[in-house]
């Protein structure tokens, strides 16, 4: 029925079956293509090419069967398992404080194929929000800087600052990566900064969280890029509207006493709320999120936490 009927068909996540959408590129556009959501949607095909065309990535290695936990002697401990595939938001991860506990969270994944990742001692996350169309042309968005709480994209602000260079930096090393996976599309880069080194974490083929600032605070925004870019329209300015921005995330946590308390936060004439209307607030699960705008972006994301803790019916 879609290869009947969509001129153009895209994905906003990255788990539907790869060799589906080949199948549907058969019959009309798939982009971002079946092969690059085949790589981005496993860590073990996302890591190994990311490895091969030169770009730092993290200590790690690959656990398929038992033996694979015995030789796990070149990864530093506390480390991290992540299984290959579907994990998300924290999901699918356990945290392995030495080696003696890596048979046991395997186990508690159901043995399936899982990367063991070094825990860095991270000094900040960042990302960049890019899209490259058909032709190869590219924009990348301002780099926001992360903060993750239980594996959950917390808090981020934007401009990130990054000293001399260093946007024009991210922006080279993110754009090699979506020429070397021939992208169409809306991709976001997750790196670790450690002192001067910079470390590839993930990719996600698609429109991300942590670009969500950009509906506020960019003369086009990530969803309409997108759009653009999977059509072979003219990319959009990536240009920021504002000094600077913050964007904190709304779990099902804020509803354990009822309905948020959403005149608190929208009393503040910069703060935006965006709800996502999904029927069920769960603890853990994004419902929405609150973006804000001020004169710096780290002082954005202070007052989109503080906004946020003030939409407690406890408070």
């Amino acid at each position: 029925q879609m290869a009947a009927t969509c001129a153009v068909v895209t994905t906003e996540f990255e788990n539907p079956p790869a060799e589906s959408l080949a199948r549907l590129a058969e019959a009309t556009v798939v982009r971002p293509s079946p092969e690059a959501i085949a790589t981005c949607q496993d860590r073990i095909a996302e890591k190994q090419f990311l490895a091969d065309i030169g770009v730092p990535v993290g200590p790690y290695m690959v656990i398929r069967e038992h033996d694979d936990i015995d030789h796990a002697v070149d990864i530093a401990f506390p480390a991290i398992l992540k299984t290959a595939r579907l994990g998300y938001d924290g999901k699918g991860q356990v945290v392995c404080p030495a080696h003696t506990d890596l048979a046991a969270a395997w186990r508690r994944l159901d043995r399936v194929p899982c990367v063991l990742e070094e825990q860095l001692r991270l000094d900040r996350e960042i990302s960049i929000v890019l899209a490259r169309d058909v032709d190869g042309h590219m924009a990348c968005y301002p780099a926001a800087e992360n903060q993750h709480v239980a594996g959950i994209l917390d808090v981020c602000w934007a401009p990130a600052q990054l000293g001399p260079g260093g946007q024009e930096s991210a922006e080279e090393l993110c754009s090699y990566i979506a020429d070397r996976l021939d992208y169409v599309g809306v991709l976001a880069v997750e790196m670790f900064v450690v002192g001067t080194d910079v470390y590839v974490n993930e990719l996600a083929p698609r429109p991300h969280n942590s670009g969500h600032y950009t509906l506020d605070a960019c003369t086009t925004s990530q969803f309409e890029q997108q759009v653009r870019a999977i059509c072979n329209l003219p990319l959009g300015v990536t240009a920021m509207s504002v000094a600077g921005v913050g964007m904190a995330n709304l779990l099902g946590d804020l509803w354990a006493d009822g309905e948020p308390r959403w005149e608190r936060a929208l009393s503040q004439a910069s703060a935006h709320l965006h709800l996502y209307g999904k029927s069920e607030p769960r603890p853990g699960r994004k419902m929405g999120h609150i973006t804000v705008t001020s004169a710096t972006a780290m002082g954005a994301g202070n007052l989109a936490r503080r906004l946020r803790r003030q939409l407690s019916r406890r408070g």
